[in-house]
Parts: structure tokens; sequence; C-alpha cells
């Protein structure tokens, strides 16, 4: 929450993470309005993961590594990020 206006945030992630997890409770207790996407949980969670994965530049540095890249916070200003701070700035 900044001032009292509920920031809004989508989070694309799995409950399997431990990332999503802790991203998921910070942002719940700083009083975020969260929009989950569980890649694990369902088919068009997984596809509108892959389709990001596969289009945003944002990945560039993760796509031919083992790493996942989530969880993936797309604030309310189309902004996307995997990084927690950046969030709460």
């Amino acid at each position: 929450m900044k001032g009292d206006v509920f920031m809004q945030i989508k989070i694309i992630g799995s409950h399997q993470c431990p990332d999503t997890l802790y991203a998921l409770h910070v942002l719940a207790e700083k009083g975020y309005e969260v929009d989950f996407v569980d890649i694990l949980g369902s088919h068009a969670g997984l596809k509108e993961y892959l389709t990001l994965r596969e289009t945003d530049a944002l990945y560039k540095d993760i796509c031919g590594t083992q790493r996942l890249g989530i969880p993936c916070m797309i604030l309310e200003d189309g902004t996307k990020t995997l990084s927690l701070k950046d969030c709460l700035k």
C-alpha cells in the first residue's frame, strides 16, 4: 500500500517455488492486492508464463540457463521485474 491506495501486482510463479512464496508473503504483508498466476496449477497459467519467457527481453539472461525466472512481477503500470525489491520502492 502506498499512502491509502492499495497497489495491484500480478505475480507469475509457483506455490512450489520458495522465492514465489516469499514474494507473495511480503507483498500481502505490505498490503498489495495480488493477482497470482500459478504456472503449475493451470494450463493457461503455464502458457502465459511460457509466452512471456519466450518473447520478453526481461528473460534474455535467463534463457539458456537452468533458472526459471520466477517469480515474475508485473506492476500496475505494466513494468515487469524479477526482483521483489523493484516492487517495494
